[in-house]
């Protein structure tokens, strides 16, 4: 159906939201609901489809999962007209809430993503009619904002989990980051703060490459006044895309999914890549770089920041009792999952779906363990996946 991989896992439902009326369309996928209500943002792009959406629950299971959280996976999509006004984009976020009340908060909660912010979630809110429809709403409404920087906050954390474990001194680092908005934008800014050197920052006008370092606090404002960091001064403008074969010790992915595909990942130089962005490459080509010496972070392991503020929202926590959490869970988990691949010599993506798989099935009463993925067995038993052998460098 639809070109959606099912497995012994989910996805468990899938909704189609149309309104002729509007032109909406729009989707939600409710991938595995065996830790609790499922739990993802709402995308508003173009291009947004079922398939993708599928994808990006299933990426919300295991985050939940690998994040310790009473959340199932879920994820929803509303494809954006070219053109859409601020009127218009209200006008569809609210007739999607409308058309998810069925579902939502009792099976779906919501949450701001690609194109959806704070304002979109108090609009989704009101036409739902309860503020547990969603998270990441506007303060009056009883929110804690994604705009504070969990998940970039999150990501820095993973990023600096893994320099440890490759003894890679972050002061004095190269770094390029892919994407210069809410998660890129805190990445940079905490890891100049630990003497990283910005090197090479994109956004969709280009990328701003300067080998000598860029000044985060001079490039955050010739972003917010020029609107674009190809704007900072003496630094050479590259493509868009060309930030993934950028000369730099750590690559952070913050922006588009499948930035790294078969066609470019030869043109990789960085040894270390830290997935703040969903789904940036598939595991083919992550372990076609695994087995040339690139150590990377899941997406589901270092981008879980913004969930994890998610929930702290939906208990009624602070800002404060957020950022610690953040904090704590991602080291903990990172490090959980670079420890387990070294002992078990797989990749880091195996391990952390190893450990979420788990912990998945441990309270699943659908789910299928001797029908899952092809790979299951060797996660399963903990040994060796046969993909990965012998791809791990003495790192330590």
């Amino acid at each position: 159906m639809n070109g959606i991989a099912y497995d012994g896992f989910g996805p468990e439902r899938i909704y189609d939201i149309y309104n002729p009326k509007l032109g909406l369309r729009g989707f939600v996928v409710l991938d595995n609901l065996a830790l609790g209500v499922a739990k993802g943002g709402i995308r508003m792009t173009p291009t947004v489809s079922v398939e993708e959406v599928s994808k990006l629950a299933r990426t919300m299971t295991w985050k939940n999962a690998m994040a310790e959280l009473p959340f199932g996976g879920g994820k929803a999509g509303i494809q954006m007209p070219v053109g859409m006004t601020p009127q218009k984009k209200e006008a569809l976020i609210r007739a999607f809430g409308e058309a998810i009340k069925p579902i939502c908060p009792s099976m779906y909660v919501a949450g701001p993503d690609i194109n959806t912010t704070e304002r979109e979630m108090g609009q989704l809110a009101e036409a739902v009619g309860t503020p547990r429809a969603c998270t990441g709403k506007p303060r009056e409404m009883g929110g804690i904002p994604h705009e504070l920087g969990s998940t970039g906050f999150g990501v820095f954390h993973a990023l600096r989990v893994a320099a440890k474990d490759m003894r890679l001194d972050l002061k004095g680092a190269t770094i390029a980051i892919e994407g210069f908005g809410n998660v890129g934008w805190f990445v940079a800014k905490f890891a100049a703060e630990a003497g990283a050197k910005l090197v090479a920052v994109s956004d969709s006008k280009g990328v701003a490459y300067l080998k000598g370092g860029m000044d985060f606090a001079r490039l955050a404002d010739i972003k917010k006044t020029k609107g674009t960091v190809t704007a900072y001064p003496k630094c050479k403008t590259l493509p868009a895309q060309n930030i993934v074969g950028a000369d730099v010790d750590i690559l952070v992915t913050a922006a588009i999914p499948d930035l790294i595909n078969k066609k470019n990942a030869g043109k990789v130089k960085a040894k270390l890549i830290v997935e703040g962005s969903n789904i940036p490459m598939t595991y083919e080509t992550e372990l076609a770089l695994f087995k040339r010496g690139v150590l990377f972070v899941p997406d589901f392991v270092a981008n879980a920041g913004g969930v994890i503020s998610s929930y702290i929202e939906y208990i009624g926590g602070t800002d404060k009792e957020m950022f610690r959490r953040v904090e704590n869970t991602i080291v903990k988990n990172a490090k959980l999952v670079l420890d387990d691949a070294h002992e078990l010599r797989i990749d880091p993506r195996a391990a952390a779906l190893r450990i979420a798989k788990e912990r998945v099935i441990a309270k699943c009463r659908t789910c299928a363990p001797e029908g899952l993925d092809r790979e299951w067995k060797t996660y399963k038993g903990g040994g060796k996946s046969e993909k990965a052998t012998n791809a791990w460098s003495d790192w330590r």
